[in-house]
């Protein structure tokens, strides 16, 4: 059971960094909860192999640095489709 969490942080990690993946969309795709996600890519990948958490890390502190705009993106468009919808001949 042990080798298949190692291999399954490896493959989180490697995804995230072939997709700038967020842990959310990642955790979609995979299938896992965003805990788990977050987990395997934050410590058990820390000590598996260094040199992909760091890439892994990157993204992520990029995906967060982003996540007010993103979420900005999506607040703006939920009032316009609202609008459009109450505002909308019939």
């Amino acid at each position: 059971m042990k080798g298949i969490v190692e291999e399954r942080a490896a493959m989180l990690g490697e995804y995230i960094i072939e997709n700038n993946a967020t842990v959310r969309s990642t955790a979609k795709k995979f299938g896992v909860s965003k805990s788990t996600v977050h987990k395997d890519v934050s410590q058990r990948l820390k000590t598996l192999n260094p040199v992909l958490y760091r890439e892994v890390r990157r993204v992520l502190d990029i995906n967060k640095s982003e996540r007010h705009i993103r979420g900005g993106i999506a607040t703006k468009n939920k009032y316009l489709r609202e609008k459009e919808r109450y505002c909308s001949p019939d």
